[in-house]
C-alpha cells in the first residue's frame, strides 16, 4: 500500500507543468502569450532606437520631450478622454502611434468613427485567426494561421475617404483560405502623423512567432514603422507588467523619503548604540482583527433596498449577463437574432428553447415600466441557472 502511494506521488511530482496562457505581453516573458521574442527581434534591428517606456503614456508626453513611434502591445487598452487626446495630439505633430489589441475605449472607436464586431463560426466551437496583409509585395499565398482559440476582432466599419486598410482576418477553415475580408489592420492619418491600429496583439507573441513562417507576418507588419526614429516601447499598459509589492520601494523610488528613511535608520541605531541598558514593560494584549466584509456587503445591499432602486439593479444584472456571453462565451451581442439565440444555446450546453425563453424574459424586463422586488429575484434565478449548465453542475 505504501508503495503504491509512494509511485503516485512520484508520477504526480514529475508530471509536466501545464502551460501558462495567460495573456502578459511583457517584454521578458517566455510564456506563449508573452513577447520577448518579438522585443528581441525589434532589439536586434533597432539597437538603442528602441527604449522601454514603464511610465503611464501621459507622464511621459507631458514631462519628456519625445519624437517617433509610440508602440503599444496588450489584450486590452483603455485610454481615459484626457490620454487620448493628448496621445492624439502628439501624433498629429507628425508622430507614429501603433496598437495591437483586441479592445479599445469607447471614447477612442467613437473619436476615429469606427466600430468594432467579432468574428465566431456557429458550428465550430472555436476561433482560429487567419492573417494576411493586402499590399501586393506583403501578402501571402497561404494565410498565415494561428491554431490557438483566440477572439477574433475586426473593424466592421471605417473612414474609407480617409483611412487605409492593411491587413485582413478570417475564421480558420479548412480550405486555408481568406474567404470573409474582415479588416483587422488599419492606418488612420492623423495630420503630420499616423495611426496605425491591429486588432490581433497574439501576432507578436512567443507562440505565434516561433510556428512555421509566422515570424514573417510580424515583421511584415512591423516594416509599416519608421525605423529611422525611436521607437517607445510601452511597458505601462501591459497585463502583465510587474509590480512592487515591497512598501520600501515606495520609500526608496522618491529621494526625499529614501533620506529620511535613511536618517531614521542612523538615529535608531545611534539609540541602540548610547541606550544600552534594556528597559522592560508590559506589552498590551490587542484585540484579533475582525473580517468586516459581511457587514459591508449587508450594508451595501440594504442601501438598494430601502432606496427601492430596482430598476438600477435589473439593468446591471442584465449588462452584466451581456458581458458575460460576450467574453467567455466567445459570441457577439450586437445583433440579437436567430444566430445569436443559437450559438449562446451551443456554446453553454442550453436549449434553444430556455435560451430564448430567458432572452425574451430579459427584453420584457427592459420594456417594463416599473420593477419590483420579485423581479430581481426572478433574474438572479433565471440568470443563475442558465449559467449553471455552462459550468456543468446542473
Amino acid at each position: 500500500m505504501m508503495g503504491a502511494i509512494a509511485i503516485l506521488v512520484y508520477l504526480e511530482a514529475n508530471q509536466p507543468k501545464p502551460l501558462n496562457w495567460y495573456p502578459s505581453y511583457h517584454q521578458q516573458d517566455k510564456i506563449p502569450l508573452g513577447s520577448k521574442v518579438a522585443f528581441k527581434l525589434m532589439k536586434n534591428k533597432l539597437g538603442d532606437r528602441l527604449r522601454v517606456m514603464e511610465r503611464p503614456p501621459y507622464e511621459v508626453l507631458t514631462q519628456d520631450s519625445v519624437f517617433g513611434t509610440y508602440f503599444f502591445l496588450n489584450d486590452y487598452i483603455l485610454f481615459d478622454e484626457a490620454e487620448l487626446n493628448l496621445l492624439l495630439d502628439w501624433t498629429a505633430k507628425g508622430n507614429t502611434v501603433f496598437m495591437a489589441t483586441t479592445s479599445y475605449s469607447e471614447g477612442m472607436l467613437d473619436t476615429l468613427q469606427l466600430k468594432l464586431n467579432s468574428a465566431v463560426l456557429v458550428d465550430r466551437m472555436d476561433t482560429q485567426p487567419l492573417l494576411n496583409l493586402v499590399h501586393p509585395k506583403l501578402t501571402n499565398p497561404t494565410p498565415y494561421h494561428l491554431d490557438q482559440d483566440r477572439a477574433i476582432r475586426y473593424f466592421e466599419s471605417i473612414d474609407t475617404l480617409s483611412q487605409t486598410v492593411l491587413g485582413l482576418v478570417d475564421v480558420y477553415n479548412d480550405t486555408l483560405q481568406i474567404t470573409n475580408d474582415y479588416i483587422n489592420f488599419l492606418k488612420i492619418p492623423i495630420e503630420k502623423g499616423v495611426l496605425y491600429l491591429h486588432n490581433q496583439p497574439e501576432v507578436f507573441s512567443n507562440y505565434f512567432m516561433v510556428q512555421g513562417n509566422n515570424h514573417e507576418y510580424t515583421e511584415k507588419v512591423l516594416a509599416y514603422l519608421p525605423s529611422e526614429k525611436p521607437i517607445y516601447w510601452d511597458a505601462y499598459y501591459k497585463s502583465g507588467k510587474r509590480i512592487q509589492l515591497s512598501p520600501l520601494y515606495l520609500l526608496l523610488d522618491n529621494r526625499n523619503l529614501k533620506w529620511a528613511y535613511y536618517t531614521v535608520l542612523i538615529g535608531l541605531l545611534l539609540f541602540v548604540l548610547f541606550e544600552g541598558k534594556r528597559k522592560q514593560r508590559s506589552i498590551p494584549i490587542q484585540p484579533k482583527l475582525t473580517n468586516k466584509t459581511y457587514e459591508y456587503t449587508r450594508t451595501i445591499a440594504g442601501m438598494y433596498l430601502d432606496k427601492k432602486e430596482y430598476r438600477a439593479v435589473v439593468d446591471k444584472q442584465i449588462a452584466l449577463f451581456y458581458e458575460y456571453i460576450r467574453i467567455h462565451l466567445r459570441v457577439p451581442t450586437e445583433h440579437k437574432n436567430s444566430r445569436f439565440v443559437e450559438a449562446v444555446a451551443a456554446r453553454s450546453n442550453n436549449t434553444v428553447e430556455d435560451t430564448n425563453t430567458l432572452l425574451e424574459h430579459l427584453s420584457r424586463l427592459q420594456q417594463k415600466p416599473d420593477i419590483v422586488k420579485e423581479d430581481v429575484m426572478t433574474l438572479h434565478q433565471h440568470i443563475t441557472e442558465f449559467k449553471s449548465k455552462i459550468d456543468g453542475t446542473s
